[in-house]
């Protein structure tokens, strides 16, 4: 329902945009008052006054009804929770009382010392593995 009444806004909003700047403006009637060939237009000597004010008017009220409709159904749609949303709550469920005590943690088991070798040369005297030794 909302996408079809988004799509209805913009073509009313692009007929309005076209049927204005297809208009007259209010300083035109005077050019042709004084003879300026502009009263010869499609609508009459009077200009398109009277059928494109209206049909202006009527897209302009049918515009702001639509608006006021998407408004509506934007208002009344249940927005889902956000990112930072489930972050807080997840947080706040975490107790301290649930968190697991110490004999239920298992230990790390580290190896014995026999287990690594024993360097015979300290690391500032290897020379690298591509330079020839001196």
């Amino acid at each position: 329902m909302q996408a079809t009444l988004m799509v209805i806004h913009i073509l009313l909003a692009l007929i309005l945009i076209g049927l204005i700047l297809l208009q007259h403006g209010r300083g035109a009637d005077a050019g042709a008052a004084f003879g300026s060939g502009a009263s010869a237009t499609v609508f009459g000597a009077r200009g398109s006054g009277s059928f494109m004010s209206r049909l202006t008017t009527m897209l302009a009220i049918a515009f702001f009804a639509n608006s006021l409709a998407l408004a509506y159904l934007s208002a009344q749609a249940e927005q889902a929770p956000g990112l930072m949303d489930r972050i807080s709550t997840e947080t706040e469920t975490v107790a301290p009382e649930t968190a697991p005590a110490e004999a239920e943690v298992p230990l790390i088991q580290q190896t014995p010392a026999a287990d690594v070798p024993a360097a015979d040369v300290p690391a500032a005297d290897v020379p690298p593995a591509d330079m020839p030794a001196q």
